[in-house]
């Protein structure tokens, strides 16, 4: 084996398990979610990532009362929601409103705190029809959770798409892939990628060495590095030693990639607040309960 060889061997990602959703529950009554961590007990494996909820794809019956979850507060991270299938809007404390449908996603940066509802889309609930969408809590490094909040609706027209020889296209959400920036400002290094990959069809990914790296499969069957393959709604999870990823697809496939540099902080949380320590929990809870996150009018 040449020296060149040896090198590429080394910087291969090993595969740290395949994972199925933790538990399954509504949030509010619109988003009925399949939750793949926390509740596997994956944190220093995920982070930056705190939280995946996958919701749907279900079907949802023509109603004049959108469905969805009514005002709620967060404090110390942002929410992440990539829509898939079906027209969600936005409503925060912050004076911020917005609709996102297929293809688009919503960056909110909660950090000192903000109040929000998500609802079905006005018109789309008075038709009907099915919701599927993913929804992702990124941490803040402890220098930036009381930061101010901000609000990113990033539309499906301003997310590079790079197809790929073969078959197959990579949306750069966050990050960048073959030189193609994503639109998504972030406080750490975080890489998220929307993958569409036809059948037997692969595709490379090189991250920095030392981050996480993460693969969670919408539909279809792939593999990484040669592991077993996972199926619909599994998470495949990588060390975070060594860099290069292929994903081979065995069936029509589409897979979010997940990376980024771990904020290796302690995580304190407490419903829809993430800090660092216990006492800050509590400060948020009254800071709340308080108005100083606002409310919606």
């Amino acid at each position: 084996m040449s020296h060149h060889e040896t090198i590429e061997t080394a910087a291969t990602k090993d595969i740290v398990g395949i994972y199925q959703s933790g538990s399954t529950h509504m949030v509010g009554d619109g988003f009925p979610v399949r939750n793949l961590f926390p509740s596997n007990d994956l944190d220093r494996e995920v982070s930056p990532f705190l939280m995946l909820d996958y919701a749907g794809p279900q079907y949802f019956t023509p109603t004049d009362h959108p469905r969805g979850v009514g005002e709620h507060p967060h404090r110390g991270f942002e929410t992440v929601t990539i829509v898939y299938e079906g027209v969600v809007a936005h409503r925060d404390s912050a004076g911020n409103s917005g609709v996102i449908g297929p293809g688009d996603v919503q960056w909110m940066t909660a950090a000192s705190g903000i109040v929000h509802e998500e609802l079905h889309e006005k018109e789309w609930a008075k038709n009907g029809g099915t919701l599927h969408a993913i929804q992702l809590w990124v941490n803040l490094p402890r220098a930036s959770k009381m930061t101010a909040p901000g609000y990113q609706t990033i539309l499906d027209a301003d997310i590079s798409a790079i197809a790929l020889d073969g078959g197959g296209m990579v949306r750069v959400i966050a990050g960048s892939f073959q030189g193609h920036k994503g639109p998504a400002r972030t406080f750490t290094p975080v890489e998220l990628y929307d993958v569409r990959l036809k059948a037997g069809n692969r595709t490379s990914f090189a991250f920095p060495e030392g981050h996480n790296t993460s693969f969670f499969v919408l539909q279809g069957r792939a593999s990484v590095n040669g592991s077993q393959a996972a199926g619909d709604a599994e998470l495949i999870v990588c060390t975070r030693n060594g860099s290069q990823v292929t994903v081979d697809a065995q069936e029509d496939s589409r897979f979010l990639v997940m990376a980024g540099e771990p904020i290796e902080e302690p995580i304190a949380r407490y419903g829809p607040f993430v800090m660092n320590t216990r006492a800050e929990l509590m400060q948020a809870a009254q800071d709340y309960q308080a108005g100083k996150m606002g409310h919606l009018s």
